[in-house]
């Protein structure tokens, strides 16, 4: 009579080699949904980032009963912005900044040092919140570079459009009262949202 042959335990090389096809394929379909959730999640902090330096602002303007202004300043097809305060009354200048009137209350910052992809401006074909198609320069506060918030709470109007690679979202400044409203840009309803 002949011994039985042990049964090896494991796994046969089809087994592995179907194993490790099955997690590649699962990865390499996850890896573009994560990486546009990331953008979408970066874009969103961006935006709301800044809604909150300008509502900080807005209350240190009260706080020391004089104006604060963010000035936003182009750099290539981006910009850079910084906290100011007016030093002598009149409103923030340009002038008054150059020559040391008007102070810095904070260095300038980009949002892409913070949230990587995210930068002010409108992606390409995307309506404004007006409605408007056309441009695409995100920083939109009148002719000033500056967005000042006045010591008895109101604010220059305007509005801030910042985007990631795939993800719209806009920073709305009421004037009259300083409140601050960030909105998303739906794609699928063609339409903003308010957040």
């Amino acid at each position: 009579m002949r011994p039985r042959p042990a049964f090896a335990s494991g796994y046969t090389l089809i087994e592995i080699l179907l194993a490790v096809s099955l997690a590649a394929t699962m990865a390499a379909m996850a890896v573009p949904l994560a990486s546009q959730s990331l953008d979408g999640l970066r874009a969103s902090a961006a935006a709301r980032h800044v809604a909150a330096r300008i509502a900080t602002a807005r209350l240190d303007a009260v706080r020391r009963s004089t104006t604060i202004a963010l000035r936003f300043e182009q750099t290539g097809d981006d910009y850079t912005f910084a906290l100011f305060v007016d030093g002598n009354g009149n409103g923030l200048r340009a002038a008054e900044v150059t020559r040391g009137i008007d102070r810095a209350l904070s260095a300038a910052e980009r949002l892409g040092h913070q949230f990587p992809g995210a930068a002010f401006g409108l992606l390409p074909g995307l309506p404004d919140l007006d409605g408007v198609v056309g441009s695409t320069d995100g920083v939109r506060i009148g002719a000033s570079s500056f967005l000042s918030l006045a010591p008895n709470g109101s604010a220059t109007s305007g509005t801030l459009y910042i985007r990631g690679r795939r993800s719209q979202y806009a920073v709305r400044v009421l004037g009259a009262t300083g409140r601050v409203r960030v909105f998303h840009y739906d794609t699928g309803a063609r339409r903003w949202i308010s957040r």
